[in-house]
C-alpha cells in the first residue's frame, strides 16, 4: 500500500514539480494481474487499480488497516473503465461491463476481480473510505445513473456527468462517486472552478490517448500550479485545492469524494477572473 500523508496548503506552497507529483500523484495504480493501492490521509480514502488477466484476483485484508478483512470498517466503490468482467462478493457475482459501478458496503468479506477476456481484460478503479454503519450492496450500470448535461461547445466544456452512489440514488456513509464524461472538441472540466472545505476528492483520468495528457490545476484559488497527467492516473485533491483541467483531447474522469458531508452542492465557488 502506497501511503501519502497529508500535506497544508503552506507546505504546498514551496513544493517544486517533483514534488507536487510525489504528494499527488497516483501514477501507476493500474497493473497486470494485481490490486494497487495507495492510502491517502486526506480523510483517509483509499485509491486502488485492479486488473486481473491470468485469473481472479482476491481482495485482502490490508495490514496498514489493522482489520480481518478489508471492508470490515470501510465501504467502496467500484467502477470498470474497460473490458467486461465480473466482482463477486460474498458469492454473489456481478457482472460489470464499461462504466458499470458497484457499491460495496461495510461487513463485505469476500470479494474478487475477474475479467471475462484475457486479451480485453477489465480494469476495475476503487475508492474506498472509513464507514459507521452497513449499507447493502448495489450495482449501478451507467443507465441508472444520475445524468447531469453541463458546459457547452462554445465553451469547450460540453460534458455529461454521471452520479453513482450519492443519496437519493444509492445510500453510502460517506462516499460520493460518479464520473464525467467530455464531448468531442471539449477539453475543460470544472470550470469556474471550486474547492471544498468539508470534502476531499481523487479524480482518475482515462480515455486519454497515448500521446495526450491532462493539464491538472490544483492549489488554492490565490495560487495555482499544475500536474500534467496521462492516462489512469489519478490526483489527490486536497479540501483547500481547486480541482480544475484541461486536456489536449476530450477525455473522461472519474471523482470521488469523502469527508464531512454528502452535500454535491457543497462548494465555495472561485471566479475565473479571480484566479492567480
Amino acid at each position: 500500500m502506497d501511503i501519502r500523508y497529508s500535506v497544508s496548503k503552506n507546505e504546498y506552497r514551496r513544493m517544486t514539480t517533483a514534488e507536487l507529483r510525489e504528494n499527488f500523484l497516483l501514477e501507476q495504480l493500474f497493473l497486470q494481474d494485481k490490486i494497487n493501492m495507495a492510502y491517502s490521509h486526506y480523510d483517509r480514502i483509499i485509491a486502488g487499480g485492479a486488473v486481473p488477466v491470468s485469473g481472479a484476483l482476491e481482495l485482502e485484508a490490508a495490514g496498514e488497516l489493522a482489520c480481518d478483512y478489508f471492508l470490515e470498517r470501510r465501504e467502496m466503490g467500484v467502477i470498470n473503465i474497460a473490458g467486461d468482467g465480473v466482482i463477486v462478493a460474498d458469492g454473489v457475482s456481478y457482472p460489470m461491463q464499461k462504466y458499470d459501478c458497484l457499491y460495496l458496503g461495510r461487513g463485505t468479506k469476500e470479494i474478487s476481480f475477474a475479467s471475462d477476456s484475457a486479451e480485453n481484460p477489465a480494469v476495475f478503479y476503487l475508492n474506498s473510505t472509513p464507514a459507521h454503519k452497513e449499507y447493502p450492496t448495489v450495482h449501478i450500470p451507467k443507465s441508472k445513473a444520475v445524468q447531469a448535461a453541463l458546459g457547452s461547445s462554445t465553451d469547450c466544456n460540453e460534458r455529461i456527468i454521471y452520479k453513482y452512489i450519492l443519496p437519493g440514488n444509492v445510500e453510502s456513509c460517506q462516499l460520493v462517486m460518479g464520473l464525467t464524461i467530455l464531448a468531442e472538441g471539449s477539453v475543460w472540466n470544472t470550470m469556474p472552478t471550486h474547492t471544498h472545505e468539508r470534502r476531499m476528492e481523487v479524480y482518475l483520468y482515462f480515455d486519454v490517448p497515448e500521446s495526450h495528457a491532462v493539464i491538472h490545476l490544483m492549489g488554492p484559488g490565490d495560487e495555482t500550479r499544475h500536474i500534467t497527467v496521462k492516462n489512469r492516473q489519478a490526483v489527490i485533491s486536497p479540501s483547500w485545492s481547486i480541482h480544475s483541467g484541461v486536456g489536449t483531447k476530450n477525455y473522461t474522469f472519474i471523482w470521488g469524494m469523502c469527508g464531512e458531508n454528502q452535500a454535491f452542492d457543497d462548494m465555495q465557488g472561485i471566479r475565473t477572473e479571480d484566479l492567480l
